[in-house]
């Protein structure tokens, strides 16, 4: 049985003359925790469309739970779950109706479809609130419904882009450790991608990405060597620009 949840080989693109990625390459094992540290600008974009074959990759292999993304893309898309950094809930309806619509994208229905909707609640701890409309709902329990939702049909791989902006620093922590607790109980391979750097654990694996290139990969702790995950991520950055 294939160990490697994700596998990245030569990942490059252009966008005419710019790089917007370098030979990128890596494997996250599966039920293993990535995070995706970058500032703004960085390629975390542009690697998540081509994860996501929004766009396709110009040189390059993406192996999702032992698919190659080019030769098999509908069944290795259907292995990955994904938070997009803009929200894509309809507020008029409720809970229940957003998941099932997504649901009915994925061909499930019926008694299939209420225990996925109500399995992937469990695991965020919405249960209770899937008869209410999501307007009603805060920004941390949309971001949770929205996760939910990336779990409905049981995926291998869930990728969150920027999953917690605009929420305040106690939701960020709590969704943080819902996703980590996913990976860890579930065996799900995930990355989570994001510019916010108390938003990585120190025993988290952590890829450093920058202008393009991953320049850090590994431990958390190792990287940053006795210095905080801040200081690290400046000077890093800092001597890459000059």
């Amino acid at each position: 049985m294939n160990s490697f949840g994700l596998r990245v080989a030569g990942l490059s693109h252009h966008y005419g003359s710019k790089c917007a990625l370098n030979d990128i390459s890596f494997d996250i094992e599966r039920g293993n925790f990535c995070a995706l540290l970058g500032p703004n600008g960085a390629g975390k974009s542009t690697l998540y469309a081509l994860l996501c074959r929004l766009i396709s990759a110009q040189q390059g292999t993406i192996i999702i739970d032992g698919l190659d993304i080019a030769k098999n893309p509908r069944r290795a898309l259907a292995k990955m779950g994904i938070v997009f950094q803009q929200p894509t809930l309809d507020l008029d309806l409720t809970v229940q109706q957003n998941l099932s619509y997504f649901a009915g994208l994925h061909g499930l229905s019926g008694k299939e479809a209420r225990l996925a909707m109500g399995k992937a609640l469990d695991r965020l701890s919405m249960g209770e609130r899937e008869n209410e409309k999501v307007r009603a709902l805060n920004g941390g329990h949309r971001r949770r419904m929205e996760i939910a939702r990336a779990l409905i049909h049981n995926p291998s791989v869930l990728l969150l882009d920027e999953a917690t902006v605009g929420l305040d620093a106690q939701t960020r922590r709590e969704i943080t450790a819902h996703v980590h607790a996913l990976a860890e109980l579930d065996d799900l391979t995930v990355i989570w991608a994001t510019h916010l750097v108390d938003e990585v654990w120190p025993d988290d694996r952590l890829m450093i990405l920058h202008q393009g290139k991953i320049i850090r990969d590994g431990i958390t702790k190792e990287i940053s060597e006795g210095n905080t995950l801040a200081e690290t991520f400046a000077n890093l950055t800092e001597s890459e620009d000059a």
